[in-house]
């Protein structure tokens, strides 16, 4: 913490010495030197140091930088007001919030989907698939990788983590030293693996929308990511004891409309890429769409329940499975506005509060001075593996969301290398990525941040590698 409150001081101190007031375009003014300007930065600091004590504090990480966004508005509303400019704030502040609504329906859907599989019991059947193969712990370890990298991509790296994480605890049933180095495989699996797909992470998908990056370019990171996982698994697989785990059998069955559940997210997927790609329309059209979709199979599946529910019962009665006919007596009916409200709304409110307040401090001038610092005295690879590295103190949303705000000139691979930095280097530390602290939160006690902090060197291996074989491999891009 004093560390933290150091770096402020001497961050602000920095802005004061070596800023001087200018006047910017269209009549907007640089405060990075004025009193606002400065109580702008210490009302940010302060509220993200409230975010990274969340553990501690047990408070949710919208709460502070909610309010936070509004004070810096109103502060430079006043600011603008007193010198006869309000509409140039107001206009500001409604385009920053049209980027967020543009990410948030877009996030809404995807999370509305998921919560529909996880309901319709996809994600148990997996598991159960998992634990009745009575894998050993080593190939445990390394199934709960792949499968964290590669459904990551499209699950996005949070869900993921976290259905990997339950198989774990559920397989090796309080062996702690096993769940520690598995939590930490699978954060940096499902990182890696969100950093070559727009669906991903929040941070790809707000590369994609802003139009840097197409869909099929994300595609050149799939080595690199790769790389950047299996390093350190490589490395963290020989200190995994060699043991079975006694398996534990669980018969789950999907509800009904599960695959089609499942069929109909991958078409909403498509619909979003389709309409950015070859319409270059934002890709939220197709996600909206794709909600309707699932609100017309959910019309379906309400209609149709009572008919589906008759022959099932019927058939247990045939048979004699009472157990089977209580099942069938506590069914719900599918409902998507359910689905909707089950969505991560702390992590909806906390992205809103952070991309007006990145915004705010845009405004004021901050990600011009930031740009000029960065990528005016250091060239654009030392800058973006350097922001990478920020991310796993800082998270990456506000990171990405300040270097897209920047528009720093870049060649297209150096866009493509700040996308895989704060993607994977989020993994470095367990409060690095939203991965990494829901899975503190899932296995409190055997995943720790110490626990992961001794692997941190491990890890950093597979960073290096990653930026190393991007570097290679796609030369032709910078």
């Amino acid at each position: 913490m004093k560390n933290l409150l150091r770096g402020l001081s001497l961050f602000s101190l920095a802005l004061l010495l070596f800023c001087s007031p200018a006047w910017a375009s269209e009549g907007q003014l640089n405060l990075t030197t004025s009193n606002v300007g400065l109580l702008c930065i210490v009302i940010f600091c302060i509220a993200y140091a409230v975010v990274m004590l969340e553990e501690k504090l047990h408070l949710r990480k919208s709460k502070p930088v909610l309010v936070a966004a509004g004070l810096i508005w109103i502060l430079i509303g006043a600011y603008y007001v007193n010198n006869d400019m309000p509409g140039i704030t107001e206009s500001a502040f409604r385009h920053n919030l049209l980027e967020f609504a543009e990410l948030m329906l877009f996030l809404l859907v995807a999370m509305t989907y998921i919560n529909a599989l996880e309901e319709r019991r996809v994600f148990d059947a997996l598991r159960s698939w998992m634990i009745q193969k009575g894998f050993n712990y080593k190939n445990l370890f390394w199934i709960t990788g792949f499968l964290a990298f590669f459904i990551s991509p499209i699950a996005d790296n949070l869900t993921t983590a976290l259905l990997m994480c339950a198989v774990v605890m559920k397989v090796a049933e309080g062996d702690k030293p096993f769940i520690n180095l598995s939590c930490i495989n699978i954060v940096i699996a499902a990182n890696a693996g969100g950093a070559f797909s727009p669906f991903g992470d929040i941070t790809t998908l707000m590369v994609w929308q802003a139009g840097l990056v197409h869909f099929n370019e994300f595609l050149v990171l799939f080595l690199p990511s790769l790389a950047n996982y299996l390093v350190p698994a490589a490395i963290m697989s020989f200190y995994v004891a060699d043991k079975q785990p006694s398996a534990v059998y669980e018969e789950i069955e999907l509800k009904r409309g599960a695959l089609r559940i499942l069929t109909l997210f991958l078409l909403t997927i498509a619909t979003a890429v389709a309409c950015h790609s070859f319409l270059h329309l934002p890709p939220v059209l197709g996600m909206m769409m794709g909600l309707g979709y699932l609100q017309f199979f959910g019309y379906f599946l309400r209609m149709t329940l009572p008919g589906s529910l008759a022959r099932k019962k019927a058939h247990a009665e045939q048979i004699g499975d009472n157990d089977r006919l209580a099942k069938l007596g506590s069914v719900v009916p599918f409902d998507v506005f359910s689905k909707v409200s089950r969505a991560e709304w702390d992590t909806l409110l906390f992205f809103y509060g952070i991309v007006m307040c990145v915004g705010g401090l845009g405004f004021l001038g901050y990600l011009n001075l930031m740009s000029e610092m960065l990528y005016g005295n250091w060239s654009a690879t030392s800058a973006n593996i350097f922001l990478g590295v920020i991310s796993a103190v800082i998270d990456n949303i506000p990171v990405m969301f300040a270097v897209l705000s920047m528009q720093p000139d870049m060649s297209h691979g150096q866009w493509l290398l700040i996308t895989l930095t704060a993607g994977v280097g989020g993994s470095l530390l367990s409060i690095g990525s939203a991965a990494g602290v829901a899975l503190m939160g899932q296995a409190r006690g055997y995943y720790t941040f110490f626990g992961h902090l001794k692997w941190t060197p491990v890890i950093a291996l597979g960073y290096a590698a990653s930026i190393l074989l991007h570097l290679w491999l796609n030369a032709s891009l910078f």
